[in-house]
């Protein structure tokens, strides 16, 4: 179909006439793809439609409700409600909201008689219950939402009326555990409603066909959505600070920016500045407030706030009463409040697609150049922001691939599906495996996971509480009480959280007596067990001293002035994508790429030149040296944290075995620093221990086995699987377990499956899992793979310019074994040493 092609008045004919006045009134007409959309929708296809920031998209994906809503007849006084017409699913509530406000307002100007609500976590119980009695035409929602309603024993009349769902930012939800539980979701409502059509938009995607056969039904496997991809757009204008300051060795801060960052600020009207963690937000704003001469009006905005205090931060950038933002991940996606003119990235993004989700904040127009600062914060940040900025001004994209469906979200599915009605195993199945995400489920491991709901598995069978579904004389599964259908509501979704606590304030010096006070939000139970009262700790853009913790609250005061801890938030970082890693390998490859460099950076390389080498982007890059009595090794991957830190894990044992006596590692995203007592150096060059056979790929086979069961990882990673599943709830009517409560109960669970069923199908689950994501093996085994036989060794007299870095960091891991009585006592020293040096 070629669009462009056709006459101006048949592209019209589309259109209602209300439409095209309100159009022509603003003198704007619907671009190409706009109209496209709207015609393939019209004739009953499933679309994806990829365009770049500020393209119309969300207007593009609503038009086919909009013109179908007008045209539809009115209902009669005192007829029965029609069901919902359009499902809007999104990954951020925040994102739902935003689309309600900025679509009401076309909707409004036109006089259409839509009627457009949002459900998300946050919509209050009573309006939930209402939307089902009287649904809006269009329900803005997120995927534990869908969950829930497509759980209802109403499900088929809710949805009988459906006709379309839009799903954006699909790139996001597709690639976690959300979108499993998402494409279960969309198949039964292809099997409630059959003619349903799927639209997705998206601007940041590597594989257009993996989410043009998502959104459709994979029965025949193959089947694709149709595709609408827009080109085009300003190019973004993207700088790195060259900052006059001393670019830091290593570190997460970007302290030495502050100054420039605000300067930056007082030269645009409103500027979002985006972090990759919670605590990097807290401390970036403090510093902010505290260089804040001008009393500029500076607002903060993360996962963990109080929802009130988000909407205040939220209804500020909408009517552009707010000068600067720092926020986390929460605002990087599609949300167009206020005018934004600038993006400040500070730290790097990790990843190129990710960078360009961000600077589209700024400028949100499809003909306006987006403007985005890049703030690294230590020199190896620096080349990093330089292959983003690179592959950013090449179009690249790295989203990451869709992989199979987590087993735990189908446990959790299956028993959601017998909470709307009592469902047949067979058909249950076939509607599973018309989903992309599981379209590789064989019937074994499908039985299996029927047989965990219903029993817990052979080693649970005995315990009633586990026998969640029953099988009735007609052949199906129904819930065993109507117990279990409220257990599964309050924990339907995916999205496990840290343990936290609320935060709320009272007077100081009161503890927990003064309740009552408003709620700043939550923070991990871990870090809170730290603090004994009169400690300080900053959070929500405030210095609070701790008074004390009661029941699932912690009490704070306000301690203005006070040097404060900063708070560790769950999630962590973002891992290094294997495109920017890539990038930043041939960077350091690449002499003639170095002038792109700050100068500093730059002369940095050259000395590691000349005191040692840098890889070539295919190599691994082995230094060795020794310092006081300790000896280092220090291999540079580039392949991320997560991997490097099971490379560390693997590597110490096999040193161990050596005989080299390890102490301890450490892992940054670009690099791994390995200290020991024995002469690693001398060990390689004398082929004691062959540095081939040292980072041989066969360490994924029986070590990473025996490491991971001595490992803390596996009982960490099995505590999500039980609550995603089913098998451990945390909420119960009236009361919520604590994180070290559900901590217990999973650890006991564990040790009885590892002892008494080792294949139980949670188990699997949670060894899939900890390879695909604590332990980054897929991405190990290439690096493993790519280096063999390409390793270079130098063996130094003094730490070289590039171990520098990681020398410095701090977070080491211990390694327990023949030497573990020395530790990591030194460490203190060895920073000193490596600055002086």
């Amino acid at each position: 179909m070629n669009i462009e092609a056709y006459p101006q008045r048949e592209l019209n004919a589309l259109l209602p006439q209300r439409f095209q006045n309100w159009f022509a009134l603003r003198g704007w007409a619907p671009r190409p793809h706009q109209f496209e959309l709207l015609a393939r929708a019209q004739a009953g296809h499933s679309v994806l439609l990829i365009a770049p920031t500020g393209a119309g998209k969300t207007l593009a994906g609503f038009l086919p409700t909009l013109v179908d809503l007008e045209a539809r007849p009115k209902r009669r006084p005192g007829g029965a409600h029609r069901g919902i017409h359009t499902l809007y699913i999104s990954p951020l509530k925040a994102l739902a909201v935003d689309i309600e406000r900025n679509l009401g307002k076309p909707v409004s100007e036109m006089g259409l008689p839509v009627a457009m609500e949002t459900r998300t976590g946050d919509t209050p119980a009573h309006k939930r219950q209402r939307q089902k009695l009287v649904p809006p035409d269009i329900l803005m929602t997120t995927p534990e939402q869908l969950a829930l309603l497509i759980a209802g024993s109403d499900a088929q009349r809710f949805f009988a009326d459906l006709r379309y769902v839009v799903l954006d930012e699909l790139h996001s939800l597709v690639t976690s555990k959300r979108g499993h539980l998402l494409a279960l979701g969309l198949a039964r409502l292809r099997s409630l409603v059959p003619g349903l059509q799927a639209i997705g938009l998206s601007a940041t995607v590597s594989d257009p066909d993996e989410l043009r056969r998502w959104l459709v039904s994979q029965n025949p496997p193959g089947n694709m959505a149709d595709l609408i991809t827009v080109s085009g757009g300003a190019k973004p204008e993207i700088t790195i600070l060259d900052s006059d300051e001393h670019v830091p060795w290593s570190g997460h801060s970007a302290r030495y920016a502050v100054p420039e960052i605000y300067e930056a600020v007082k030269k645009h009207r409103t500027t979002l500045l985006f972090v990759n963690t919670r605590s990097q937000a807290e401390f970036l704003f403090q510093e902010l407030w505290r260089v804040n001469d001008d009393n500029l009006p500076i607002a903060l905005h993360h996962g963990s706030l109080d929802v009130s205090q988000r909407r205040r931060v939220e209804k500020a950038m909408e009517t552009n009463s707010l000068r600067a933002i720092v926020a986390t991940s929460t605002l990087d996606l599609g949300i167009d409040w206020g005018d934004v003119d600038l993006v400040i990235h500070v730290g790097a993004p990790k990843g190129a697609s990710r960078l360009a989700q961000r600077i589209g904040r700024s400028n949100h127009r499809m003909d306006e150049p987006s403007r985005a600062i890049l703030i690294p914060a230590n020199r190896f940040e620096v080349l990093e922001c330089r292959a983003a900025l690179e592959a950013n001004y090449l179009g690249a994209q790295d989203t990451p691939p869709l992989v199979d469906g987590a087993l735990d979200v189908l446990a959790q599915h299956v028993l959601g599906s017998a909470c709307g009605a009592p469902f047949n195993a067979d058909l249950l199945y076939d509607e599973i495996r018309s989903a992309a995400s599981y379209i590789n489920l064989d019937r074994h491991t499908f039985d299996r996971v029927i047989d965990f709901v219903a029993t817990g598995g052979y080693a649970l069978r005995g315990y009633e509480r586990y026998a969640r579904i029953r099988l009735t004389k007609e052949g199906l599964w129904r819930v065993s009480h109507p117990r279990v259908a409220q257990q599964y509501r309050l924990n339907v979704g995916t999205i496990i959280e840290v343990p936290a606590l609320n935060v709320r304030y009272v007077r100081q010096g009161r503890g927990a007596v003064g309740r009552g006070g408003p709620t700043l939000g939550k923070i991990e139970e871990a870090f809170l067990e730290t603090l004994v009262p009169g400690d300080t700790f900053l959070f929500a853009g405030k210095v609070l001293r701790f008074e004390g913790i009661r029941e699932n609250e912690c009490f704070v005061s306000n301690a203005p002035g006070r040097d404060a801890k900063v708070p560790y938030y769950g999630g962590g970082k973002f891992p290094l994508s294997t495109y920017l890693a890539g990038e930043v390998r041939a960077m350091l490859a690449d002499p003639d790429r170095w002038k792109r460099l700050p100068d500093q950076v730059a002369d940095w390389l050259r000395m590691q030149a000349d005191k040692s080498a840098l890889p070539r982007r295919e190599d691994l890059l082995v230094e060795t040296f020794a310092r006081g009595e300790r000896h280092y090794m220090v291999a540079y991957p580039f392949e991320g944290r997560l991997a490097h830190q099971t490379l560390g894990m693997l590597l110490t044992r096999r040193l161990e075995r050596a005989g080299a006596g390890p102490l301890g590692f450490v892992a940054t995203d670009y690099a791994l620093a390995i200290w020991a007592l024995g002469d690693m150096g001398h060990m390689f060059q004398r082929r004691q221990l062959p540095l081939a056979e040292l980072f041989d790929e066969d360490m994924l086979g029986d070590d990473l086995e025996a490491w991971l069961a001595d490992s803390w990882m596996l009982k960490r990673t099995f505590r999500a699987c039980a609550l995603i599943s089913g098998l451990i709830e945390k909420r119960h009517p009236g009361q919520e377990k604590s994180g070290r409560q559900v901590t217990v109960s999973a650890d006991l669970i564990y040790d009885v499956l590892r002892a008494h069923e080792p294949d139980h199908i949670l188990l699997q689950a949670t060894r899939t899992d900890a390879a695909a994501g604590l332990l980054d093996v897929r991405r190990l085994a290439e690096m493993l793979s790519r280096i063999r036989g390409r390793i270079m060794h130098k063996h130094l007299e003094r730490i070289s310019p590039l171990a520098v870095p990681i020398m410095l960091e701090v977070g080491k891991e211990p390694v327990y074994g023949a030497a573990s009585d020395s530790l990591l006592l030194e460490a203190a020293d060895l920073i000193e040493e490596a600055m002086g040096e």
